[in-house]
């Protein structure tokens, strides 16, 4: 049963919707020791959501720009590009603003992904040159391989403290990296300063995305995030070629101790905050000493809520695959006949030739799964812009019976939910989770441009119940796609969503298929122990 609503606030009990600090499964971590008794969550804050990297890039710009000596600011990232700019204008690259900010007396501090080779695929180099930069500008910004084979550091948020005013704390946590494509806007016309996809998003990729705004005593706990990874007495790297390479290019390796700690920063707001996290199990005796065996709270977290759905389950995603990741929406689906699922993931995977065919395979396995379970309540979507271009899906947002919404690093696969490092926030407040898919849903039926003079709640009056939404989003697509297969004749109809193709897969392309994907594209990274019995 539903908790009852009282104006725009649900009486819900915390505990029923979020993990306790038993639950998370961690013993090793000190995230949730300032919390009382089995509480692993924070009261008191006030959490913004800003879809799209032309609205978090500007925030992110005017906050670190505001800090004065002896504050602290703290990152992390996946892939970094230093001249990235953060609001288009010269002066705003990343180097600048985070380099002038250290030479002004704010202490900052960075860990960064040290990517695999630019030879695969990946930016070893712009992570590298971010972090040099960065240094040679007084910043201690440290590249970090303290990963599982394969795998990589993948979290992406900023943590600012304010020595003389930390009702001015903030933090930022989501999907966005430091990096070029995330610049763009509603209108999708892309990041001015691009970075090659496959062919059919252009030259100039168009990228949805979400980031939320922490203020209040959460920004504490993702300060101790950052501190736990920093504080790590792991070398940095355990390859003998990259610790001479570092050795020849004097390379920081050694992390300077971090300042004292201050205490949370003041109540800002009404919502919860829980932070989840992904680590996974290393090796024997070379865990994290903060994760020992790994931490698997995305998972667990994600199994919990869904497993409280009755209504919708809304999820925009970068993949969305596995048999593992469909388990708990089945079983949601199959305990509640009125529940929803709908999903936005890209049209078009990131990835072109014969290493498609897995991710293909990924995504067949789950949503023709819950398809099956759910005939008629469970629909996948993809976005184009108004040129016809696709639209890259980046944004990890899940939003729960408009009770539960995460934004966050992770995407709904098994290498998010065992194998990187990841962090996500969960907001447990019906308010801000509603208008946050109300927000997404009037970007893709193109009722953004209403929203300012006749409010969102009104313009989105047939998606307030879960079950119109469900309705709108079909018929919406339903109408573009038609206009698509009958040569584009006519005026476009409004909208963005387009039903996700899920084309049939021959027995012995599955075959070969199941191999990439299951090593390379979404590995394991759970103990020995867990995988046999299918739990995280």
């Amino acid at each position: 049963m539903r908790e009852p609503r009282t104006g725009h606030a649900a009486l819900v009990d915390r505990s029923h919707w979020l993990l306790t600090a038993s639950e998370r499964g961690n013993p090793g971590t000190v995230l949730d020791d300032r919390h009382e008794g089995d509480q692993a969550w924070s009261t008191g804050n006030l959490v913004r959501p800003l879809v799209h990297g032309a609205s978090y890039f500007p925030a992110l710009h005017d906050a670190v720009e505001a800090t004065r000596p002896g504050d602290l600011v703290l990152f992390t990232d996946w892939q970094g590009d230093a001249d990235e700019r953060l609001t288009g204008e010269p002066g705003s690259e990343v180097v600048e603003v985070f380099g002038r900010a250290d030479e002004r007396g704010v202490d900052v501090r960075g860990l960064v992904w040290r990517s695999h080779l630019d030879q695969t695929g990946f930016f070893a180099s712009e992570n590298r040159h971010l972090g040099e930069q960065l240094q040679r500008r007084g910043a201690e910004v440290l590249l970090d391989m303290r990963v599982r084979t394969g795998g990589s550091h993948h979290q992406k948020f900023v943590v600012i403290r304010h020595r003389d005013d930390p009702s001015r704390d903030v933090a930022f946590v989501g999907g966005m990296d430091l990096a070029h494509n995330r610049r763009d806007d509603a209108d999708h016309g892309g990041d001015p300063q691009p970075q090659p996809l496959t062919k059919e998003y252009g030259a100039h990729p168009p990228w949805h995305d979400v980031q939320v705004e922490i203020r209040g005593p959460a920004v504490y706990d993702v300060e101790t995030v950052f501190r736990e990874r920093w504080e790590d007495p792991t070398p940095l790297s355990r390859s003998p070629i990259r610790r001479v390479a570092d050795f020849l290019r004097r390379e920081d390796t050694s992390p300077d101790e971090l300042p004292e700690r201050w205490p949370p920063p003041p109540d800002a707001g009404p919502h919860t905050v829980q932070l989840l996290r992904t680590y996974p199990h290393v090796r024997r005796g070379r865990d994290y000493p903060f994760a020992n065996g790994g931490e698997r709270s995305v998972a667990r977290g994600y199994t919990k809520a869904i497993g409280r759905a009755e209504r919708m389950v809304y999820v925009e995603d970068q993949y969305f695959w596995g048999h593992g990741v469909a388990e708990p929406f089945e079983s949601a689906l199959r305990a509640h006949p009125e529940l929803r699922l709908v999903v936005v993931i890209p049209l078009v995977p990131d990835v072109a030739g014969l290493n498609r065919v897995p991710q293909v395979l990924g995504r067949e396995r789950a949503l023709k799964r819950l398809m099956r379970v759910a005939p008629g309540r469970v629909a996948a979507y993809g976005l184009e812009n108004h040129a016809g271009t696709p639209v890259y899906v980046h944004a990890k947002v899940c939003v729960i019976d408009d009770t539960w919404a995460s934004t966050g690093s992770d995407n709904f696969n098994r290498r998010s939910w065992t194998h990187d490092s990841e962090l996500t926030a969960v907001v447990l407040d019906p308010d801000h989770a509603r208008d946050l898919r109300l927000t997404l849903a009037a970007e893709h039926l193109d009722r953004l441009g209403t929203v300012a003079d006749r409010g969102l709640h009104e313009v989105m009056a047939d998606c307030l119940e879960p079950a119109g939404m469900y309705d709108a989003f079909a018929a919406s697509a339903a109408d573009l796609e038609a206009w698509h297969v009958g040569g584009r004749v006519g005026d476009r109809p409004p909208g963005r969503l387009r039903p996700i193709p899920l084309p049939p897969l021959s027995r012995l392309t599955r075959a070969w298929a199941k191999v990439p994907l299951d090593v390379l594209h979404d590995p394991d990274g759970r103990p020995r122990r867990l995988r046999g019995i299918g739990r995280y």
